[in-house]
């Protein structure tokens, strides 16, 4: 089938045509078109830049589209892969060794870890720690004074007690007393090395074994304990290891800490006690206000205390032992 002839276009669409190429040549030539275009983009960034259009903006950002087009976006999974894809990139991982490694970030530390807020809330942790592990010994500490004092009035044929008492037991002083040991251990062992160091700068051929330097030691001893004791007993009524286990001194007649003659015929009186291989402290077991040989002697006695020093009454440790937690 052959194809008509093509159909030729109208005199009037030619001469729009030419019309249109001529202009188009005339405003290139005369540089119109480079005009027109600056006005038209001028005119658009002074649109864009108005009020009106930043507060369509604002608008349509602030309504609930945009939320719910954001909620769709963070959802969808390809946004999850590409941020743990971006997280576990090895170029992440570089900029926080920079980040970590950099004098900023050292900085940083070093101010926080010197802020007095940040030391006052660790001195205050370590103390309520400290206080709490105290609360729980003196509490096991009571609960084994009540329990040994019953064997020991049970085998000595002695009535039981019948009502709580102030006064501490033999176990809460035992383990007052080995706290205290450790304590004057520890400086007696630090003051030794001391001595002997500056012994042997002066004489290099001293001998620590020998029956005079051991003789020497021993007496140091005695008097580096007495010294303590009786210091404390004097100063507060009570050592560091009575005041971790909440029990103080008192004069017979109810008075606080000791004078010196006080404290000084105590230490006698605890002397007295050991000699017959210890059984001067057994009384504590058995007498009503838990008095030893060596009180008697001194003529003190011994109480429980709470945390600012007060007498701790019973009704409180009942109180205190019911609320406590297990």
């Amino acid at each position: 089938m052959e194809s008509g002839p093509p159909a030729r276009t109208s005199i009037a669409a030619r001469l729009l045509g030419g019309g249109a190429r001529g202009a188009r040549a005339v405003a290139e030539a005369t540089g119109i078109d480079d005009a027109v275009e600056l006005a038209t983009e001028e005119a658009l960034v002074r649109a864009l830049e108005s009020p009106a259009v930043e507060r369509a903006i604002i608008r349509v950002l602030e309504g609930p589209a945009a939320e719910e087009a954001v909620e769709r976006l963070l959802a969808s999974p390809a946004v999850e892969r590409a941020v743990l894809n971006a997280l576990d990139s090895p170029l992440v991982d570089r900029a926080w060794e920079r980040l970590l490694q950099s004098e900023e970030a050292q900085m940083l530390v070093e101010r926080i870890a010197e802020a007095p807020e940040v030391r006052a809330a660790i001195t205050s942790q370590g103390v309520g720690l400290v206080e709490d592990l105290g609360r729980q010994i003196r509490r096991i500490a009571h609960r084994l004074d009540g329990a040994a004092e019953s064997v020991a009035r049970r085998l000595m044929r002695r009535p039981q007690r019948a009502e709580r008492t102030n006064n501490a037991g033999l176990v809460t002083r035992a383990l007052a007393l080995a706290l205290d040991a450790a304590v004057v251990n520890a400086t007696f062992i630090g003051l030794s090395a001391l001595f002997t160091f500056a012994v042997q700068a002066f004489e290099p051929d001293f001998d620590r074994s020998s029956t005079p330097a051991l003789a020497l030691g021993t007496v140091a001893f005695i008097a580096l304990v007495s010294t303590y004791l009786v210091f404390f007993w004097t100063l507060a009524g009570q050592t560091l290891g009575m005041r971790f286990l909440g029990i103080r001194l008192d004069d017979f007649d109810g008075t606080p800490a000791l004078s010196p003659r006080s404290a000084f015929r105590r230490l006698v009186g605890i002397a007295v006690a050991v000699l017959p291989a210890g059984a001067g402290f057994l009384p504590v077991l058995v007498s009503d206000r838990r008095r030893g040989l060596h009180d008697r002697i001194g003529r003190t006695e011994v109480i429980l205390v709470d945390r600012q020093g007060r007498p701790e009454s019973a009704a409180h440790r009942e109180n205190e032992g019911r609320l406590a937690p297990p």
